[in-house]
């Protein structure tokens, strides 16, 4: 058991920790929404054209973002020795609108390079734990040294109206405190500042008749990492991280581009060797008292313009290659597609005539990434199902949880009639009706239900469902097969 002193300590570590990545997260998160500073401009162009294009993105940072999340669907949990899914553990999953949330889950853990899965019981319902998942601005782990895995406490912290509310999680126990949040700015006095230094300190939450703290009946941190992209030292990486600088550059060419387009995309003339012609300028008497220049816009609506003088000579500069432009940007496009394995027809968005294995081939890269997203998450949720196991005091399942696996929609796109035939062939070699069905993509709970149905029909007409299912063909209602000849005195029986 932490004393109250030992807890607020851990509180401002973690706080600390969460403060130094909110930088990073809220940059990935501007980018992810198109919020792109102009960049890599000079600083006459960045004078003249900044504000111009300070709302203009051409936003490839969503699309790389999305690409594997969409992907990414979990049909079921399946328990160390088992060979089904298991059902309490999908309607925990159903019931809390994780199929939903997931995605939430999965896009913020490939924006930030990492999420979270919070699991804790509900008093009301013992039997229906309440999961949710969480942020990286609001949540952090703290781990045993040397362990990527051991958690030793957790934080989430938030801000709701006036106040900051903090919760910590340890094994043993959960600690609620809170705080007025401070909206203060200029100079204050050195009194003001002390008080709003006391205000600033976490305090305990009033909790009416709950006790604060209480205890963790589950007896580990019930909050889980879902990273990224983990490495073997340092913080998991972010997707969004590699793009922004391309990102950045694609901005840069389009804000030049456009203004290109304004200023020299038509062929220009100018005229050499003559002065601005003027006309006379008269009083209000009709006298001339000098001269004025010839309004140049008149000319330009008129078409006209007349200039006296032997030298004078109209010259001509081309219009500018925009297409030059262009083809940087498609450049550009491309090594995003290539160092985040996002297929080219994504973000290009040409497509032509091509044949349904040149498209899968196309997506091997966008498949094997998807992949790698499921063992990372999939260790998280996994644990995340241990977790429930545990706020429904289920024990035993909990700890066979621990090796199970996380059930994956295939992260590769087929057609249906290539899936099928595909099915078709593994059911010939012996492959269970049951793991195909999973396979063609159904979840544990709808397999079921098609089982279901297949036993209906086989007890409302089991000759024909037989039949059908050898691969047959049944005879028709009410005939009976010919009989086959008796064989004959001292004759052998045909084979």
């Amino acid at each position: 058991m932490a004393t109250m002193e030992q807890a607020l300590r851990l509180v401002q570590l973690l706080e600390a920790e969460l403060l130094q990545r909110s930088r990073g997260i809220t940059r990935h998160d501007a980018y992810y929404r198109g919020e792109h500073p102009l960049k890599f401009a000079s600083d006459e162009f960045a004078k003249f054209h900044g504000d111009r294009y300070k709302d203009f993105s051409d936003n490839w940072v969503q699309v790389v973002a999305d690409s594997p999340v969409e992907r990414m669907t979990v049909t079921g949990f399946q328990a160390s020795g088992q060979t089904k899914a298991d059902e309490d553990l999908w309607k925990v999953w159903q019931v809390n609108g994780l199929d939903a949330d997931s995605q939430l889950g999965f896009l913020g853990s490939v924006i930030h390079g990492r999420s979270f899965l919070l699991v804790w019981g509900d008093p009301r319902n013992p039997d229906m734990p309440v999961v949710t998942f969480e942020d990286a601005s609001q949540c952090v782990i703290g781990y045993e040294p040397g362990s990527r895995r051991e958690r030793r406490a957790a934080l989430k912290r938030w801000q709701d109206g006036d106040s900051d509310f903090a919760t910590l999680f340890l094994p043993d126990e959960v600690w609620k405190f809170s705080r007025p949040r401070l909206l203060q700015n200029g100079a204050q006095s050195p009194q003001m500042t002390d008080v709003d230094e006391e205000l600033k300190r976490w305090a305990p939450r009033e909790m009416g008749d709950e006790p604060n703290p209480q205890i963790n009946p589950m007896g580990v941190v019930p909050m889980v990492e879902l990273p990224n992209k983990p490495v073997l030292a340092g913080d998991p990486i972010s997707d969004v991280h590699g793009v922004i600088a391309m990102q950045d550059a694609i901005n840069l060419l389009w804000a030049q581009l456009f203004t290109a387009s304004d200023y020299a995309s038509f062929p220009q003339r100018v005229i050499m060797g003559a002065e601005r012609p003027v006309i006379p300028k008269l009083n209000s008497e009709g006298e001339v008292i000098g001269t004025q220049p010839v309004d140049i816009e008149k000319f330009a609506v008129d078409r006209v313009m007349m200039f006296n003088g032997k030298d004078v000579r109209i010259g001509e500069w081309q219009a500018a290659n925009l297409a030059m432009y262009t083809g940087l940007i498609e450049v550009a496009v491309g090594h995003l597609a290539a160092q985040t394995r996002t297929p080219q027809h994504y973000l290009v968005g040409k497509m032509a005539n091509l044949a349904e294995g040149a498209l899968l081939a196309a997506e091997t890269g966008l498949v094997k990434r998807t992949e790698e997203k499921h063992i990372w998450s999939g260790q998280g949720l996994r644990e995340g199902a241990r977790l429930i196991a545990l706020a429904r005091g289920e024990d035993d399942k909990a700890e066979a949880l621990r090796s199970g696996r996380v059930l994956w929609k295939d992260a590769e796109s087929r057609s249906h009639a290539q899936l099928a035939d595909a099915l078709l062939k593994l059911k010939q070699l012996g492959f269970p009706f049951e793991w195909l069905a999973l396979r063609y993509g159904l979840t544990p709970t709808e397999v079921a239900d098609v089982v279901a149905m297949r036993m209906q029909e086989l007890e409302a007409d089991p000759v024909t469902e037989l039949t059908r299912q050898l691969g047959g063909v049944p005879s028709p209602a009410g005939t009976v097969p010919p009989a086959q000849d008796e064989p004959g005195e001292g004759e052998e029986p045909a084979e």
